[in-house]
This record gives structure tokens, sequence and C-alpha cells, in this order.
């Protein structure tokens, strides 16, 4: 396994200030949220993008990929009855791979909860083909670009589409692309009926991708979550991909929150 760190923590900082620091710490990587380098992800240039990646590259640590892919959008939704706006989001998501690609990674992490929720009177069967209608016009050109969507479950207290691996199994299913594949988010997972480590071994196979955090929003071992059993789970299970910390309280600082969340996870990797 290799640690990386969402880049949103580092809220005003200069990006080649968030690469130095996170690899001083003991990162290996970065994920990105477009929201941070961009209104829209067609607004950042091939040259701002070449630009970042030589920032990382200087630094030794590697840009792995993007999540909050639609965050800050506007007229983009997934399960949208209207076909003009699932391809619009069809094509965004484009925009968004290419980026990813330009920017050495090759993964996408789609959470955007309130950009797939149920739209007024669309039942969850209607909305789940629109969803696949959207990442099939997506997938072949994501594909393309080397880079693979992971669809993140999320809680219901998030949103009302696909809320557990059964479900986001079900998508990628229907999908029926190698590059669209699943996302474990420990958060996440806290909300489903199933012990965490039964869905790691469980989904495993199915997983291209990791969020490390807590229920109470912050980092791993900042909170009840017992990490122990999850590194095991995810060892014998065989997961040897990347494993990123994701918070949404950044409290108390965050040089605090990055630095002992690598620590907490060390510490119960081993």
């Amino acid at each position: 396994m290799k640690f990386a760190i969402c880049n949103e923590l580092f809220e005003n900082w200069a990006f080649d200030r968030v690469c130095g620091f996170c690899k001083e710490v003991g990162y290996d990587g970065l994920e990105l949220a477009p929201f941070t380098l961009a209104p829209v992800i067609t607004d950042l240039s091939a040259a701002e993008r070449a630009a970042l990646r030589a920032q990382a590259s200087d630094a030794g640590i590697a840009i792995i990929g993007l999540h909050w892919l639609l965050a800050g959008t506007s007229g983009l939704h997934l399960t949208s009855p209207d076909p003009a706006v699932r391809a619009r989001t069809a094509e965004y998501l484009v925009a968004l791979a290419e980026a990813t690609r330009d920017l050495g990674g090759d993964l996408m992490v789609f959470g955007s909860p309130k950009q797939r929720s149920l739209m007024p009177g669309v039942p969850w069967p209607e909305a789940f083909d629109h969803a696949t209608d959207t990442f099939r016009q997506a997938i072949g050109r994501v594909a393309d670009a080397g880079v693979s969507i992971c669809m993140e479950p999320l809680a219901p207290v998030e949103t009302d589409f696909i809320n557990t691996c059964e479900e986001g199994v079900r998508l990628i299913d229907a999908v029926g692309h190698p590059n669209f594949v699943l996302h474990l988010d420990v958060k996440a997972m806290s909300s489903e009926e199933r012990p965490i480590t039964d869905l790691i071994r469980s989904y495993v196979p199915r997983t291209g991708h990791f969020h490390a955090n807590d229920p109470n929003r912050r980092g791993p071992g900042f909170g009840d979550v017992d990490f122990v059993p999850i590194f095991r789970a995810l060892e014998e299970s065989g997961y040897d991909r990347w494993v990123s910390v994701e918070v949404f309280d950044y409290s108390p600082d965050a040089e605090t929150v990055a630095q002992q969340s690598l620590s907490n996870m060390r510490k119960a990797l081993s």
C-alpha cells in the first residue's frame, strides 16, 4: 500500500509548498480536488497542468488523480432525466480524465453527492438507468486517457443514490467497463449494516482506490474507528493500491492532521 493525502486540506497554501510538506512528512502521493485548481477543469491550461505536474515531480511526490469531481460546477448531474444534461456531464468527466492524465494521475473518485442525488419525480430505478447512460457515454474516452473512474458509495445522510458497496457494484456491472471500478471509504462504509472489515474482504477485488477517514469527518485515528483490523483486512485481501487521507474537519490545523493521520495509519499497519 502507498499513502496519499487529499489537497483541499491545505487551504490557501501554494501548490509547491503542499508538495514539499507532504513529501517531507512521508506521503508518496497527492489526490487533488479540481475546485482547488480552477473554477472548472477546462479553465486549467495545458501550461498550468504541466507546471503543477513539474512541481510535484520536483518534490518527489506523485499526483495520483482527482476527487470531488463535480463540486462547484453548475448544469451537471449524473442522474438527470434530461439527455442533454447527461451528455454535458459525460463530456465533463472526459475533460477531467484528460486533466488527470496531464497531471500524471490515473484515477478519479466519483463522489459528488449533490450532483448524483435523485431529482424530483425521478424514481431510483430510473435514476440508475440515467447514471448508467452517463457513465457509458464517458468511460471509453476516460479509458483512452489512461484513467479509471472509481465509484464511491456514500452514506444516506449525504445522498440517496448509491449508498452501499452492493449498489455500487450493481452500477459498475451495468456500465460494464474495466476502467469503471469501486471506491471504498471508511466514513461511508461506517453507515452500512455489515462490518467494514467484511465489506473490505468482499469488495477489494472490485476496488480501485481507498479513503481513510472517520465518521467524525476527521483523519484516521482521530475518532472511534479502529484502523488495525481495517489495514489487516486490506493486507489479507491483497490490496496494494493507494490509501488516501480524506478529511472534512481540518482542525486543529493542516500540518497536525497530515502528520498524525500518517503516523496513525503506519501504526495500524504495523
